[in-house]
């Protein structure tokens, strides 16, 4: 059986979808395809969204900010969208059968020092960890129900 691809979007796919793809990946394991991307890409992932993660044993040195369009084609099972701008603007892809919406704030922005600006981004990690623990949560138990079915 295919696995279902998970898509993350966000305007700039440099800190928030990147978390959110981090933390999917990690929770919901080899049963699914989790990615990220944005409609205005930034070109980079912010180094604190890297940070914050391997605090959390959570690598995503290697991940690269990337346009949408790069999905277009793909069948894409699911897209959820982090951020308001890009979920207004959020095209549909083929094979998506369900679209989410779960607003974070953007840590990119975050004023301040340097360890404040950090604390923000750990802020923003503990709150998409627990809206996509619950989420994954929710997934893993339904491909259960359905084995069983």
């Amino acid at each position: 059986m295919k696995k279902p691809t998970i898509l993350i979007l966000c305007t700039g796919n440099s800190c928030r979808s990147h978390l959110a793809e981090g933390l999917l990946t990690k929770e919901l394991g080899e049963d699914f395809i989790v990615r990220s991307a944005g409609s205005k890409p930034a070109g980079y992932v912010h180094p604190l969204a890297i940070q914050v993660l391997t605090e959390i044993g959570i690598d995503i040195a290697d991940h690269r900010s990337k346009h949408l369009d790069e999905f277009l084609d793909q069948d894409v099972e699911t897209v959820i969208t982090v951020c308001g701008n890009v979920d207004q603007e959020c095209p549909s892809f083929p094979g998506q059968v369900n679209r989410h919406h779960f607003p974070f704030d953007d840590p990119a922005h975050a004023p301040g020092t340097e360890e404040e600006r950090l604390d923000f981004f750990r802020r923003v990690r503990d709150e998409i960890k627990s809206v996509f623990g619950a989420y994954a949560a929710g997934r893993i138990d339904g491909l259960k129900r359905r084995d069983v079915i």
